[in-house]
């Protein structure tokens, strides 16, 4: 059987929801509500960038705050998002774009990106392109959110994430997971089978590479330094305490200090 190369999350946007089952999304949408309502009264607007299959958006629009709009590179996520946010009726606008190359009519009073989206980045050009992009579709005052896995993260995470396997539908998959602390590169990548219906004939076979450029938090402060963002906070994990070197998870909170 030929193992395909696929575009990521083309294939794996069918088992995201399942890889992801650990993952407390409504605890994370309730930081993201936490820091917004912490440094930004009364926003209306919020673009979600990166959104996957919508989990953090979907559960956004339960607090009735919002008016949202959420987007990702990849199609097949959108589509799933759609189809999620359809059967649980939340009004939520998704559409695919790639947050290196934002455009959009709107304008927002809070971007954010969750979950190493960032990470995805693997250049300061490439950041430097996702924060103009963010810059130039921010309502002055707006806030700009966004979090990273740094190295400590990837040391903790890789042992867990290596060999993993599971399935879900017709569909089963196998990951392996290092880190190259060298190169400040860490990789998932995954093989998935779609099975026929007796659960044994393998129909198709695809190979999905990930590939994260991992940033310190110096790293990430030196880059965003040089951008006319005012720096609001950094926070540690899911709490509004302070990150340092040993954080696992930094988010960032700036601000969008352009005039009116």
């Amino acid at each position: 059987m030929k193992t395909e190369k696929a575009e990521i999350y083309s294939v794996l946007a069918e088992l995201y929801d399942t890889l992801m089952k650990d993952v407390d999304y409504e605890m994370w949408a309730d930081f993201i509500d936490e820091v917004i309502q912490t440094h930004h009264p009364d926003p209306i607007d919020v673009l979600e960038l990166a959104c996957g299959t919508g989990a953090i958006s979907l559960n956004l629009s339960r607090l009735d705050e919002y008016e949202l709009t959420a987007t990702d590179q990849s199609a097949a996520m959108v589509e799933k998002a759609r189809q999620k946010a359809a059967e649980q009726e939340a009004d939520i606008q998704f559409h695919t774009m790639d947050f290196t190359d934002i455009n959009s009519k709107e304008s927002f009073d809070i971007i954010f990106s969750v979950f190493d989206s960032v990470n995805y980045l693997h250049s300061k050009t490439e950041i430097q392109q996702m924060l103009d992009g963010c810059w130039n579709i921010l309502n002055p005052g707006g806030l700009l959110i966004f979090d990273f896995s740094t190295p400590q993260n990837s040391l903790e995470a890789v042992d867990y994430l290596n060999n993993e396997e599971g399935s879900f539908g017709n569909y089963r998959y196998f990951r392996e997971s290092r880190y190259e602390p060298g190169e400040n590169f860490h990789f998932n990548e995954f093989e998935i089978d779609r099975m026929a219906d007796d659960g044994k004939t393998v129909l198709e076979s695809y190979h999905e590479i990930h590939k994260q450029r991992i940033y310190s938090l110096k790293e990430m402060l030196s880059i965003l330094e040089q951008t006319s963002y005012h720096q609001v906070a950094k926070y540690e994990g899911f709490d509004l305490v302070d990150a340092d070197e040993k954080s696992t998870r930094v988010t960032m909170v700036l601000r969008c200090q352009k005039q009116q």
